[in-house]
């Protein structure tokens, strides 16, 4: 898991999640995440049921809901600290699922590890207004302390552009987020790409 991670959001998107996932594809990004926080049940799982046909090459993610993932054939899912317990998640989804949980801290991090989550993520990182239960700001340094902590992959969320990317890469993530400096943006493939190279150059 290295370079840009994608996830959807169809309210801030210009072009919609189908356009904005082909572009991201086209970018080369390996993992998307389909998030959705204000359909219906039968609209989500039509709208993931396609997005899973164009995602058949690489990762595809589901937020939340492991009733979307079974049903789609999702690759996993990603749990916030306030969804299904990770314990419960692991039994219905099985061994080889994938399942990361979002954290925000060093011990949210160590308790992710300890239960079993294949990578977490880390948010916010800056101020975010793409989610309004964010929380306060963690800053960069979240990222270095939690990397000496845990060995999963991590990946930085929340307020990132182009401007400070660089200081959550040199920092120690292992991809990162960008949803408003991305799909708020006429030429998602473009912007996506700029971040790639990021990652390509801190190499």
């Amino acid at each position: 898991m290295k370079g840009y991670y994608f996830i959807t959001d169809a309210i801030l998107s210009r072009a919609g999640n189908f356009s904005d996932v082909r572009n991201a594809l086209r970018a080369g990004v390996r993992v998307v995440q389909y998030r959705n926080k204000c359909g219906s049940t039968k609209a989500m799982h039509e709208e993931a049921l396609s997005l899973r046909a164009l995602c058949k090459d690489i990762l595809f993610i589901i937020n939340d809901r492991i009733d979307i993932a079974l049903s789609v054939g999702a690759d996993g899912v990603h749990l916030g600290q306030e969804d299904l317990p990770y314990a419960s998640a692991r039994k219905l989804l099985g061994k080889k699922k994938i399942i990361g949980m979002t954290v925000h801290s060093v011990a949210e991090a160590k308790r992710a590890q300890s239960l079993g989550a294949d990578y977490i993520g880390v948010s916010p990182i800056f101020t975010t207004q793409t989610k309004n239960d964010a929380g306060k700001a963690l800053g960069v340094t979240i990222i270095e302390k939690i990397k000496k902590e845990v060995q999963l992959p991590l990946v930085a969320v929340g307020g990132i552009d182009l401007i400070n990317a660089a200081f959550v890469i040199t920092a120690g993530a292992d991809s990162l987020c960008a949803i408003s400096a991305v799909i708020r943006k006429a030429n998602v493939k473009n912007e996506i790409e700029k971040f790639q190279r990021l990652f390509k150059n801190s190499r």
